[in-house]
């Protein structure tokens, strides 16, 4: 039998053959990226925009952005961007001030965040999937100066009421999108202003320190609605040098490309960190498709690409192909492989440099497979612990002196990382929100760590392995979804009393599906088709329950919580639940009865969610 991975522990001959391995790559490629990590300061004077204009001046002439049948070098990149910068500038925006982004994936969406980052502002990454109160919550976090809208996400603003006539304070800008559509009454738009302004490096980058905020990324954190988590430029250049530079060893002529949302950090923080780290060449697509991703390597020509680990799986689910090995991919960076899938993928696809790594938009702390260990999530130099964990309180479990025990090797527990000068927390724009992650007293009176959040197994050699999320959420289709925020929306849907919101387990699949138990107003059917319009008008696809459990009333704790555990050991089985079950197999036909044959078909792998 073909062992999983599950549990593996990672032994010296492990790393050592990694580091035999990457020690000429590194000599030969590295370019100072051990050197940058180790004097990077917080107080320095360092940023994206410098890395930008350091290319622009000593590789002007290379390939720097790739998008669809479009190129540009880094000098024009860089021109460009000076221009949006200037652009920002005449509309008020200066250092500390943020630049709400709203688009799909295309250059412009870089450009933004980059000409953000040289006035020393801030861009707000805003998920373009989002709707109505999640949207609208998300914006009021921004408190933007100026709000960068491309034309396919302005019927997502209007369903959150933010516009120009009621948004006094902000200046929008408009970006016509594929067709080039001319800008609305009351917006600006960013095209024909930024052609008219300076092509010239601003002065202000010279002034950007490390420690400066650069962009808010949103997640949807352990509970409740969306959260922007900061991201400095200090974390951004360390992820550069050390993953980029020092494990990666990307090359100048590497192409690497990326079909992830720009707004997650494996795309912008990740991805685009890594080619900056050489002045490689970035390879941006619309989004993923299973049936022509391979298509789309061998379009851009990649030698590298970004993943989460539902896209692995996704392609290894597809039919064998000519194109299954027909490129030039050498390494592929990413989180979220499940160790069953690792050698799979391996075999099918010839890439044998799978740089699998952990880290969060909100945490202090990185693990990355900087040795190419197989089915580990990768190793950190840096301070953390994996702590034994409280299933009641969901933290870590205190001893009779209130302190924390780390788990054994091989154990699995909560993942926490110590908070010092040099690896500080950046929080949250919510300070309660980002008080809430801060454990203290962990080992000694004083000390400070932070919450992942995470359940994480001890592999030894200080590498983990992901096991799960703890809280209120769960995951699926790469994305993380909070459970109070889909209860809202099922709250506000006809004909639904209550909803009680989990994960639950799909063979074959990978994280959790969400399931929602309801509870109907007396007098109303389930409406199928309408519940499952609503639902996806107000939410991104990935939250949209895929099973119905629809029951007379729920268990509550003595404080009136929804008692979930029942729910979700017992998931979608018929066998296992005698209430009516229903399952979203088609967003047109909307919620149809899961029936003892569907349910076989899921759990037999033939139906795909």
């Amino acid at each position: 039998m073909r062992e999983d991975g599950q549990g593996r522990r990672v032994t010296l001959g492990d790393v050592a053959k990694g580091v035999l391995r990457a020690v000429p790559e590194l000599l030969r490629v590295d370019k100072g990226g051990l050197l940058r990590l180790a004097t990077l300061r917080p107080r320095s004077r360092q940023s994206i925009g410098r890395v930008l204009e350091h290319w622009a001046r000593h590789a002007p002439d290379r390939v720097a952005l790739r998008f669809e049948d479009q190129a540009w070098t880094y000098r024009a990149l860089n021109t460009w961007v000076n221009r949006v910068a200037a652009t920002l500038t005449a509309h008020g925006v200066r250092s500390g001030d943020t630049v709400g982004v709203l688009m799909e994936n295309r250059p412009e969406l870089l450009v933004a965040v980059a000409a953000a980052a040289k006035l020393g502002a801030i861009a707000g990454l805003l998920n373009h999937h989002q709707r109505e109160a999640t949207l609208a919550h998300s914006l009021g976090l921004l408190k933007t100066r100026v709000l960068i809208v491309s034309a396919e996400c302005r019927d997502a603003l209007t369903s959150a009421d933010y516009t120009p006539e009621t948004q006094a304070e902000t200046t929008f800008l408009w970006h016509g999108g594929d067709d080039a559509s001319p800008a609305p009454p009351g917006w600006r738009d960013l095209a024909d202003a930024a052609r008219h302004r300076s092509p010239t490096d601003p002065a202000s980058t010279r002034q950007v320190r490390a420690e400066q905020p650069c962009y808010y990324v949103f997640t949807s954190g352990t509970t409740g609605l969306p959260k922007a988590s900061v991201m400095t430029h200090y974390r951004w250049l360390s992820s550069l040098a050390l993953i980029g530079a020092v494990t990666l060893h990307v090359r100048p002529d590497d192409v690497f490309y990326c079909c992830l949302p720009l707004y997650h950090n494996n795309a912008l923080t990740i991805s685009w960190g890594a080619v900056l780290s050489a002045g490689a060449t970035f390879a941006v697509d619309r989004g993923f498709s299973a049936t022509r991703f391979w298509d789309r390597v061998h379009h851009y020509d990649a030698t590298a690409f970004s993943y989460i680990g539902e896209l692995l799986r996704y392609l290894l689910n597809q039919p064998p192909g000519p194109g299954d090995r027909a490129h030039r991919v050498r390494f592929i960076t990413g989180n979220g492989l499940r160790p069953e899938l690792w050698a799979d993928f391996e075999a099918r696809f010839g890439v044998d440099r799978i740089y699998e790594f952990y880290g969060a938009s909100e945490l202090n702390i990185a693990f990355v497979n900087a040795f190419g260990v197989r089915q580990t999530a990768g190793f950190t130099p840096l301070s953390f612990a994996i702590v034994a964990f409280d299933e009641v309180s969901l933290g870590p479990r205190r001893d009779a002196r209130g302190l924390a025990r780390r788990v054994d090797t091989g154990g699995v527990g909560l993942l926490i990382s110590e908070i010092t000068a040099r690896r500080p927390f950046d929080g949250y724009t919510d300070p309660a929100a980002s008080d809430g992650k801060v454990l203290r007293d962990v080992f000694r009176e004083g000390d400070r760590w932070l919450d992942s959040g995470d359940l994480v197994r001890d592999q030894g050699l200080r590498h983990i392995q992901f096991v799960d999320r703890v809280g209120d959420t769960f995951r699926w289709k790469g994305e993380n979804v909070a459970t109070g925020e889909v209860e809202g929306v099922l709250a506000r849907q006809d004909g639904v009393t209550h909803g009680v919101v989990y994960g639950v387990t799909v063979p074959g699949a990978e994280g959790r599906a969400g399931m929602a138990a309801l509870t109907l107003t007396p007098g109303h059917a389930l409406d199928g088709r309408a519940l499952a319009a609503g639902l996806s008008r107000a939410l991104p696809p990935y939250a949209v329950p895929v099973f119905l459990r629809v029951r007379q009333e729920h268990d509550t704790t003595t404080t009136f919580k929804a008692v979930k555990g029942a729910l979700i050991r017992e998931g979608f089985d018929p066998a296992r639940i005698d209430e009516p079950l229903y399952a979203l197999l088609d967003p047109a036909r909307g919620y149809e009865p899961l029936t003892d044959a569907v349910f076989a078909a899921i759990a037999a792998g033939a139906r795909r969610l």
